[in-house]
């Protein structure tokens, strides 16, 4: 009797702090809804912007959209600083494997070279095992599972030049998208180059409105798709922090 009711004393002590770990994670939930909440105005008013440019039937380029034959692929690979998520990290460590298994797989005379780039503690633990004839790690130091909105447009930019330099030929974001508390969904976004196709996805604008732009369409055009670039990986970032304490 009274080894059970020791441990019936102990389970009862774990209880409450598993209850107060539950309440710290869900305020830090709510937070992080808010920041994603946030995030997404920027994006549909960068959205709206692409819209109404599209809809100029003007002429424009950018070195964002340039396709080119990929010879190295570069990987954002999210997750958290810290555990007790339960398969949250482990899901997106064999996503990032699947993709490079079947890259191995379709291998032809010139393999793929990957660059990953991994965001969180435990992605980092995971990718030193990634090493190998065609895997390459790039640590961004001032990169964690929670850093500033600061921290995100300065490695965003960083990954843009390198694309721009031709140094990666393809930077995809692996992460959990965010649907609801009880809705999480691995997913995997490319955001270079932009397809042209995911610009288009705004609200259709009425062609028969005379817009005037000033400067041309083609300088706004790229000042807004480096900010479409950084809009993505600020919601990919937010939606991954809020799946994890969900």
């Amino acid at each position: 009797m009274r080894d059970l009711k020791g441990r019936i004393g102990s389970v009862a002590s774990s209880e409450k702090i598993t209850g107060a770990m539950k309440m710290i994670s869900s305020a830090k939930m709510h937070k992080a809804e808010s920041a994603l909440r946030r995030v997404r105005p920027f994006r549909d008013q960068i959205q709206n912007t692409i819209d109404h440019l599209i809809s100029a039937d003007a002429e424009y380029s950018s070195p964002l959209t340039e396709i080119r034959p990929v010879k190295r692929r570069a990987i954002v690979l999210l997750s958290s600083d810290e555990g007790l998520c339960g398969a949250f990290n482990m899901n997106l460590f064999k996503r990032t494997l699947e993709i490079i298994n079947q890259a191995r797989m379709a291998e032809t005379e010139n393999p793929v070279m990957f660059v990953v780039y991994p965001i969180g503690k435990k992605a980092s633990k995971f990718a030193q095992k990634l090493v190998g004839d065609n895997v390459e790690i790039v640590t961004a130091d001032e990169m964690t599972a929670k850093s500033s909105a600061e921290d995100i447009a300065r490695f965003t930019g960083e990954l843009t030049r390198e694309f721009i330099a031709g140094k990666v030929d393809c930077v995809e974001v692996v992460y959990t998208h965010y649907k609801s508390a009880s809705k999480q969904i691995l997913a995997t976004r490319q955001l270079l180059p932009i397809a042209t196709d995911d610009l288009a996805t705004g609200e259709k604008v009425e062609r028969n409105k005379p817009y005037l732009f000033e400067p041309d369409v083609n300088t706004i055009y790229n000042e807004v798709l480096p900010l479409y670039v950084l809009s993505s990986m600020q919601e990919a970032i937010c939606s991954n922090r809020v799946s994890e304490q969900a």
